[in-house]
């Protein structure tokens, strides 16, 4: 089976695993990656990465000539796009810019003029309600007409595709995995000191944006019931943005300001022993979009990716009902309605009184999270997506 994939996300080589992995499944599984040569992430004009070209076996990531070096849906490729899909002659063709990317259109033309006949895939994490002006509505609605395949980031993006006319088989899964040689469990008794947690201590964490969209004014909020609890807590919260103020703000009014542990930023690479610190890890995310006559304002949780790095170092979770996050938990967790922090406060008073329940769950997340979410794992179930759709080895 020959694979492309083409996408700006993999010109970082940490995204690549889920696809390498792919390539090492079978002898007979050959994937090749193209990536802009040259692109600028968050749309940052003076932050440019150029990308170089590396292989594994298998697995080749290939930097193409751009068109667009700051815009997911106006990116397009070069010449050297032609040259590639002629000489591999890919089977499956996957283009993770979304269902209104002019990169899926030059593909799927392409795949024509070429008379390649491979499949046409796609995969977005866009999850909330739209509509469209011409020429964007013939382009998506090209796009669509010509697609053998979706994979969608989470259950709402294949429910919005639906409405917009997409009837095909897709696959729900996230687009990158969990590496499970950095997230496992690992006590972390010199950090607990280095940050001035006390032995048994229950710590309540939060990775990610300070903004106010992850909810964490809503986890102040159930804290503040839980501050004269006997079992003695901590928050740790690892990030940064715009909401720091307000935060502490809000926590000083409620006197937590001992109780709270912030940590900036840390390298990609500490963040495992971090999350390995907590007692739970809370994602209390909230929904903020107003569908408009022409566009959606706002956000809803695609997935949270830092939960299943939780599970995988058995850390249990909370999060809220926001997006993806109870398809994403399941049992594996507790869920509770997103801005409700009295719900949110019986959730911690749960595991902060019952040690029992925080194994429970603690198992069940690490199993789910090695089970579903290794790039291994998602590597298999996109093979068995594009052997649905009549590929195989």
């Amino acid at each position: 089976m020959r694979v492309l994939v083409l996408s700006h996300t993999y010109i970082v080589d940490l995204n690549c695993e889920k696809l390498r992995a792919l390539a090492h499944l079978s002898p007979d599984i050959t994937v090749r990656v193209g990536v802009p040569r040259r692109w600028s992430p968050g749309g940052v004009q003076n932050r440019l990465i150029e990308s170089q070209g590396w292989e594994d076996g298998n697995f080749r990531l290939v930097p193409l000539g751009n068109f667009s070096q700051n815009h997911q849906g106006l990116l397009g490729f070069g010449p050297d796009l032609v040259t590639l899909m002629r000489e591999f002659r890919p089977q499956v063709i996957q283009v993770e810019q979304g269902a209104k990317s002019l990169a899926y259109t030059q593909t799927i033309t392409l795949n024509r003029l070429l008379g390649l006949n491979a499949k046409n895939v796609f995969f977005t994490w866009w999850n909330l309600p739209y509509a469209l002006k011409f020429p964007v509505s013939w382009l998506e609605s090209y796009n669509l007409r010509h697609t053998d395949g979706l994979v969608a980031g989470n259950q709402d993006g294949a429910d919005v595709l639906r409405q917009r006319g997409y009837q095909g088989p897709y696959r729900v899964m996230p687009q990158l995995g969990v590496d499970e040689t950095r997230f496992f469990p690992q006590s972390q008794p010199d950090l607990a000191q280095q940050l001035n947690i006390p032995e048994d201590t229950f710590v309540v964490g939060f990775v990610g944006r300070f903004v106010a969209e992850k909810g964490l004014l809503t986890l102040c909020d159930a804290l503040a019931s839980l501050k004269d609890h006997p079992q003695p807590w901590v928050l740790l919260l690892l990030g940064r943005g715009d909401l720091k103020d307000t935060l502490q703000a809000n926590v000083a009014a409620a006197g937590l300001s001992d109780q709270v542990r912030w940590v900036e930023s840390v390298p990609h690479a500490d963040v495992p022993s971090y999350i390995n610190l907590m007692d739970t890890l809370v994602l209390p995310s909230e929904t903020t979009y107003q569908f408009k006559t022409l566009t959606s304002v706002g956000w809803k949780e695609q997935f949270g990716h830092v939960l299943i790095e939780a599970m995988a170092c058995a850390v249990p979770v909370i999060g809220s009902d926001s997006g993806e996050i109870p398809h994403v938990i399941q049992d594996a967790g507790l869920v509770f309605p997103e801005g409700n922090a009295a719900a949110l406060a019986d959730r911690l008073r749960l595991l902060l009184e019952n040690p029992s329940q925080r194994q429970t769950l603690a198992e069940r997340g690490y199993s789910r999270a090695i089970t579903h979410y290794t790039n291994t794992a998602l590597a298999k179930e996109l093979l068995a997506f594009y052997q649905d759709l009549g590929v195989n080895p």
